[in-house]
């Protein structure tokens, strides 16, 4: 017995290896071809960083969910939020305070509030219908809009503040060669995706053999893995004091969570 188990700790290691590493090069790759087509900072930081380290939970969600473990899927997804909220958040408050613009506490936060309610009363029934994946992932979509059409407002001076971080758009000859991040962005997709499928399978096969049930594993082994990329992005982010990267991040995520994973997941299989 003790093989077998060492074997699925092994996989599932492998696989939280894999998906921190393809995570990271999705947000450097998304980071950089976007400063390459001249997209503003602002929106690098509140949209592609909050992307790209959702990436292991989107990965996790649909292949579980493909497998026939809809409790897996959804326990990481419930457990990578309250990671996010509750640790990621608290830990970046206790490095340093984290002060909230009024656009957060008017529009992220109801957003994000918003998406976790709409989530428990569609799952309360116990079934994620295909209409209530394809309604999660339209109110995604819905937020990434919002927050692009809210970034091409923004003033010259907040846009500045982010430049430090993001380096403004490369002269035109640099420009014409986005390929290099192109095939890093899409490297990165697929290590994640088979980082995926590495966790999956060793989670389930932990599940069983412990006794436990599927979203018990997917509420602390996955979830605490999953959200390594927005543990490490929001730390590095407080420490530079970027501080409003690191709360776009955690919010940014925790409503792709909701919205686009867990609908991505269940459109595909109910």
């Amino acid at each position: 017995m003790a093989a077998p188990g060492l074997s699925a700790l092994a996989w599932c290691l492998f696989g939280l290896f894999l998906l921190v590493a393809g995570a990271e090069l999705i947000v450097r790759a998304g980071t950089r071809l976007a400063a390459l087509v001249g997209i503003p900072p602002i929106l690098i930081g509140l949209t592609i960083v909050a992307v790209g380290t959702s990436t292991p939970e989107l990965a996790v969600g649909i292949n579980a969910a493909l497998q026939g473990n809809g409790s897996l899927a959804v326990g990481n997804i419930a457990g990578a939020n309250s990671l996010n909220i509750l640790f990621i958040l608290g830990l970046s408050a206790l490095l340093m305070p984290l002060s909230l613009e009024m656009r957060t506490l008017r529009f992220d936060l109801p957003v994000m509030t918003a998406a976790a309610l709409a989530l428990l009363a569609m799952a309360w029934d116990g079934v994620l219908t295909r209409m209530e994946g394809m309604a999660l992932v339209a109110a995604g979509m819905a937020y990434t809009v919002a927050v692009i059409h809210w970034a091409r407002r923004e003033s010259r001076a907040v846009i500045a503040e982010f430049s430090k971080e993001y380096p403004v758009p490369p002269a035109d000859g640099e420009r014409r060669k986005p390929w290099p991040s192109v095939l890093i962005l899409l490297a990165g997709i697929a290590i994640v995706v088979v980082g995926a499928d590495f966790l999956v399978d060793g989670a389930v096969a932990l599940a069983r053999m412990m006794g436990v049930s599927d979203a018990f594993i997917g509420l602390t082994v996955v979830a605490i893995g999953t959200c390594s990329p927005e543990l490490v992005t929001t730390v590095v982010s407080t420490l530079r004091q970027e501080r409003d990267i690191a709360i776009g991040n955690l919010l940014g995520s925790s409503v792709y969570n909701r919205d686009l994973c867990a609908g991505s997941a269940f459109r595909l299989i109910l």
